[in-house]
């Protein structure tokens, strides 16, 4: 079951702050929020299963990056990343209502991409790729090119921080080996 709760990303007006730490944190605060709301919703109809939520946000030069609005925009968005450093907030969320479980957390990991040529970035928006993800690429998809290097966890720019939702399964109760 998938909600769809208002996720609240900004899109094309990105919020801007005068430091990277605090949109860090403001990142990582709305990344378990969404994470959260998402869990709540279908949990509101599983009462008695373990219900996981995740979502991941992009930060980027004082601003955080959504979704692009369109092709136009996912140019605009893989343009400011080109040739830098940004970081990506995943947060995961895992509830049981009946057990009164509830427990979130994020992780940030940075991605540095290589300089992009325009027809590259033409080329990857014309697959369709990177118009429904946050910071308008997929490291899993062709995208990886982009990538010179990343410190922190692949997964989590994946979007599901693999060992920080086996921690929370595991405070929640949940053997995950």
């Amino acid at each position: 079951m998938h909600p769809a709760p208002d996720e609240g990303h900004p899109e094309s007006a990105p919020l801007r702050v005068p430091s990277e730490g605090p949109l860090l944190r403001g990142a990582a605060t709305l990344a378990r929020d969404l994470a959260e709301s998402k869990a709540s919703a279908v949990a509101a109809s599983f009462p008695d299963a373990i219900v996981i939520g995740a979502d991941t946000i992009v930060v980027g030069h004082d601003v955080i990056l959504g979704k692009p609005t369109d092709a136009e925009d996912a140019g605009r968005i893989l343009r400011l990343l080109s040739g830098r450093r940004h970081h990506v907030v995943s947060a995961v969320a895992v509830q049981h209502r009946a057990r009164g479980v509830r427990l979130a957390d994020s992780v940030v990991t940075a991605v540095w991409f290589r300089p992009l040529r325009d027809e590259e970035i033409a080329a990857y928006i014309a697959t369709g790729e990177p118009l429904d993800k946050a910071g308008a690429y997929g490291i899993q998809g062709r995208a990886a090119l982009f990538v010179d290097r990343i410190e922190g966890d692949y997964f989590n720019v994946v979007g599901l921080p693999l060992l920080r939702l086996a921690a929370l399964l595991e405070q929640a109760g949940v053997p995950v080996l």
